[in-house]
C-alpha cells in the first residue's frame, strides 16, 4: 500500500512538471514549422496524449477483452470533453477558432457517427478496424492539407519570435511526452492497487480509474496550455485525441483482435453520451461571440462547469450501475 501511495504522489508530480515541458516543446515546434498551435495540438499532442489509450486498448484486444478496449477509447472521449475540456475552461475560458467549428468539429461528428454505424451490430470486425484506420488517414490528410494552405512559413514568422530553438523544442516535446505517458501509467498503477486493496471491483476500476487515468496526459497538457494562454493547443488536443481514440485506438485493437461480442451497454449508454457531448461542443463553439482575433466562439467557465457536472453525473451512474443500485 505504501508503495502504491508513493507511486500516485510521484506520478502526479512528474505528470504536472512534464506537461509544462511538453507544451513548451509543442508550441516551439509549431512556430518553427509555421503551423498553428491548433494543428500541433491535434496531431502531435493529440497523438502523444492518446498513447496510453492505444497501449491499454491493444493489450485488452490481445487478451480478448473487447469491452475494456472499447470502453477505454469511448470512455476517454467522454472524459476528454466533459472532464478535461470542462475543467480546463473553468480554470481559463477556452477560445475556439472559426476553423475549428467549421472544419475540425464537423469531422469529429462524422467520425462519431461512423463509430456508431460500425458497432451497430455489437461487433467490430478486422475489416471495420481497417476502415477506421483508413478514415483516420483521410481525416488527418484533410487537416494537414487545409492547414498548409492557411499558414505559410512567412506568415508564421511574423507572428512572434520563437522562444526556443528547434533542437530544444523537439527535446522538450519528446521528453515531456515520454514522461507524460510514463507518469500517467505509474499513477494509474498505484491507484488501481489502492482500489483493489480497499476491495473495489475490477469492473468499477475499469470504468473509473482506467478511463480517467489514461486521459491524465490530456488533462495535464490542456491545463498547462490554458495557463500559458495557448487555448488553441488545449482545444486541438481534445479534438485530436478524440479522433485518435475513435479511429486509431479502436482500429488498431480491432485489427489485432476482432471484437465479435460487444455489450449493448456501449451502444445504448456510452456512445450516445459521447455523441451528445460532441454535438454540445460544436454548439458552444458557434460564432455567437466575435472579436478582433476572429474567434468563432468560446467555452466559458459556465459551460465548462456544465461539462464537469455532466461528467460527474455520468460517472455516478456508472458507479451505481456497477454496484447494482440502478
Amino acid at each position: 500500500m505504501i508503495l502504491s501511495v508513493l507511486a500516485v504522489l510521484v506520478g502526479l508530480s512528474v505528470l504536472v512538471w512534464s506537461a509544462d515541458r511538453f507544451v513548451d516543446g509543442a508550441v516551439g515546434v509549431a512556430k518553427f514549422c509555421g503551423v498553428s498551435t491548433l494543428m500541433i495540438g491535434m496531431v502531435v499532442v493529440g497523438f502523444g496524449t492518446s498513447a496510453p489509450e492505444m497501449v491499454v486498448s491493444a493489450i485488452s484486444a490481445i487478451q480478448d477483452n473487447p469491452e475494456l478496449a472499447l470502453g477505454n477509447a469511448y470512455g476517454s472521449n467522454i472524459a476528454n470533453i466533459a472532464l478535461i475540456l470542462g475543467f480546463t475552461a473553468v480554470v481559463s475560458p477556452v477560445a475556439v477558432k472559426r476553423i475549428s467549428v467549421f472544419r475540425d468539429l464537423p469531422i469529429l461528428m462524422v467520425v462519431t457517427a461512423f463509430a456508431i454505424f460500425q458497432i451497430f451490430d455489437l461487433s467490430v470486425s478486422r475489416l471495420n478496424g481497417i476502415l477506421l484506420l483508413a478514415v483516420f488517414a483521410v481525416a488527418m490528410t484533410i487537416n494537414v492539407v487545409s492547414e498548409k494552405r492557411m499558414h505559410s512559413m512567412a506568415e508564421a514568422a511574423k507572428e512572434e519570435e520563437k522562444p526556443l530553438s528547434l533542437g530544444k523544442a523537439i527535446f522538450w516535446l519528446l521528453l515531456g511526452l515520454l514522461l507524460l505517458v510514463a507518469s500517467s501509467r505509474l499513477l494509474v498503477w498505484g491507484a488501481v492497487n489502492i482500489a483493489q486493496a480497499l476491495g473495489v471491483s475490477d469492473l468499477l476500476i475499469g470504468l473509473t480509474i482506467v478511463a480517467v487515468g489514461t486521459s491524465l496526459p490530456e488533462l495535464a497538457s490542456s491545463i498547462a496550455a490554458a495557463r500559458r494562454g495557448e487555448t488553441d493547443l488545449a482545444f486541438g488536443n481534445i479534438v485530436g485525441s478524440n479522433l485518435f481514440n475513435t479511429l486509431l485506438v479502436v482500429g488498431i485493437a480491432a485489427v489485432i483482435k476482432p471484437m465479435e461480442s460487444v455489450s449493448s451497454a456501449i451502444l445504448v449508454r456510452d456512445i450516445p453520451v459521447m455523441a451528445a457531448l460532441t454535438l454540445l461542443l460544436f454548439i458552444f463553439g458557434l460564432p455567437f461571440r466575435k472579436n478582433k482575433q476572429g474567434r468563432a466562439g468560446r467555452i466559458n467557465r459556465f459551460e465548462g462547469l456544465f461539462f464537469v457536472i455532466v461528467y460527474v453525473g455520468y460517472l455516478t451512474y456508472l458507479v451505481l450501475e456497477a454496484t447494482g443500485k440502478v
